[in-house]
């Protein structure tokens, strides 16, 4: 059962400001953060977040398993993050131009991620992969994109997954090709011909409601020879997976390195910022391409994301992610098998999926996601989940309890 049914607790703040919501906005919120869209009792609205846990706007609390879609990579509230930003707003955030914080988080960028030899900065990660986009035609001279079907890359008209308001001609130079498929790689290639401007792949396969797959390392070095041999940009959309997996780029991790890399979710903390890093050979293009925005240079998001990759670098973030996520497997897994019932867990530990056998319209995955939600822990069904470094052993535990509720209420199914 999905989330046009009304909340858990009836004559709740929650349910009243559904309510106000409707009446003033399209819909009562749009995109991926509408509740509409997840099992029933899930709230739409939170009143804070502190650490690993959220609070909804009824005072239910929950460890979080979404960390806001993923911004949240060091916690909520995280008391380095909050110091930076205090202290920058205390200057300035949006003025006549950047502040110097500008300079130095490029300047770590920089010498943070092996392939970067420059750095742009915009808001959300749909402005970089289309300025990564951009920068490929502007400097190929050509028009063809291939990127991975079912891929993720954005809620703009060239990329976003629903086809309203988009016309043909918004996608008349984007071709397919099948993620960690070599011959449907070189396919495309092919057809691209002399037009071919870049590659854009996603750091994993993320594309949702479907198990989740690691880049296979031949496939990864495929597609950097097929860019070598026509000049094309091989762009890595690290947006979601990016400073989880690797604090140089996800493809570390196999060896392979994009030309241009987008990146935006985990960056600041939950401050909004997206970045474009590049190699030397796209520095021209970048620097021709207009792209621009009133609050691109705020100061304050970027003393946010200065403070938190600062503190990945020391505390060595995605190896705390990765074992808390492994615990969190190891733990759902035990679980199942106690419970009789037949899951797959896929993805990196960092960022985990967790499907059901013969759960086509997932209401296996909602009815465990109901009962985890009421005894206080927040996954999702069928959208890879995300761990953050305020995960401790204890705060594992305690989901897992909430887990055991949620697999008895599937077992109970029949």
């Amino acid at each position: 059962m999905h989330a046009s049914a009304p909340p858990a607790l009836t004559n709740s703040v929650d349910t009243a400001l559904r309510l106000r919501a409707r009446q003033v906005i399209p819909g009562g919120l749009w995109g991926h953060l509408n509740a509409a869209n997840l099992p029933e009792g899930y709230p739409q609205f939170f009143a804070r977040g502190e650490g690993c846990r959220v609070i909804d706007v009824d005072g239910r609390e929950f460890v979080d398993f979404m960390c806001s879609w993923g911004p949240i990579v060091l916690g909520h509230h995280h008391p380095a993050v909050e110091d930076a930003t205090r202290r920058q707003a205390a200057l300035g955030d949006t003025l006549n131009g950047p502040a110097p914080v500008l300079v130095e988080l490029a300047e770590l960028m920089v010498e943070l991620i092996p392939h970067a030899d420059w750095c742009l900065f915009e808001k959300n990660g749909g402005d970089a992969t289309t300025a990564a986009v951009t920068i490929a035609r502007a400097g190929t001279g050509r028009k063809k994109l291939l990127v991975a079907r079912g891929s993720y890359h954005g809620a703009v008209p060239w990329c976003t997954p629903s086809l309203a308001g988009v016309t043909a001609e918004d996608r008349a130079h984007i071709l397919h090709y099948d993620y960690n498929d070599i011959a449907s790689l070189e396919a495309a290639v092919d057809q691209a011909g002399g037009d071919l401007a870049g590659i854009l792949v996603t750091a994993f396969r993320h594309d949702m409601a479907r198990a989740l797959e690691m880049p296979a390392p031949a496939f990864a070095r495929r597609m950097r020879e097929l860019c070598d041999a026509a000049d094309a940009a091989l762009i890595l959309d690290d947006v979601r997976a990016g400073f989880r997996l690797h604090l140089g780029g996800s493809w570390e991790t196999i060896g392979v390195a994009p030309d241009l890399a987008a990146y935006s979710k985990a960056i600041a903390n939950g401050y909004p910022l997206g970045a474009i890093t590049g190699r030397d050979r796209w520095r021209e293009a970048a620097t021709k391409i207009f792209t621009t925005g009133s609050f691109w240079c705020e100061a304050v998001p970027m003393a946010a994301a200065l403070a938190t990759i600062t503190e990945l670098k020391r505390i060595e973030g995605p190896a705390v992610m990765a074992r808390m996520g492994q615990r969190l497997r190891d733990g759902l897994g035990r679980l199942a098998a106690k419970h009789g019932l037949a899951i797959s867990q896929s993805g990196p530990p960092q960022m985990p999926l967790m499907l059901f056998a013969d759960d086509t319209g997932f209401a296996k995955g909602s009815t465990f996601c109901s009962a985890a939600l009421k005894a206080g822990a927040y996954f999702h069904p069928k959208h890879n989940m995300f761990l953050s470094c305020a995960h401790t052993e204890a705060d594992i535990d305690r989901a897992l309890d909430a887990a055991d509720e949620g697999f008895a209420a599937v077992a109970r199914m029949g």
